[in-house]
């Protein structure tokens, strides 16, 4: 009887032993900052779906930066804007000159009346977010 309580308490303890390890080994989900990578990807494409047109590429630019900040927030990024989140998430960017660089852009394209976008700024900006979805997990 004894020889069975102590095979069981090793095998318990085994098994809790596993799933700490591949918790701290991102074996698996952590439900905190975990993203629906097949929602940010369904919504991306959406995004780029919107390039065909001047008037497209100003909206896949401006519906860049809202799914970067969606995926800031689920990440939970501390800070009342984007900007504030962002500057939180800068460790976490490989490349947090160009998401800032596509997030001004987009500052820009939104309040000021006048500018032309041009077909290589749109790219560089969407760039710059993707990259900042997959840094984020997001893609």
């Amino acid at each position: 009887m004894s020889t069975t309580l102590i095979l069981l308490s090793c095998i318990v303890f085994g098994i809790v032993v596993l799933l700490a390890a591949a918790w701290f080994t991102n074996r698996l989900p952590r439900r905190r900052g975990g993203l629906d990578k097949d929602y940010f990807q369904t919504r991306w494409l959406d995004v780029l779906a919107k390039v065909k047109t001047q008037e497209g590429m100003v909206l896949a630019v401006i519906d860049s930066d809202k799914l970067l900040d969606e995926a800031l927030k689920r990440r939970h990024f501390k800070g009342r804007t984007m900007g504030e989140r962002m500057v939180s998430a800068q460790q976490t960017f490989t490349d947090n000159d160009a998401t800032w660089y596509a997030h001004k852009l987009r500052n820009r394209l939104v309040h000021e009346a006048d500018i032309k976008l041009k077909e290589n700024e749109a790219k560089r900006a969407l760039a710059g977010m993707r990259q900042g979805l997959k840094d984020l997990g997001a893609l």
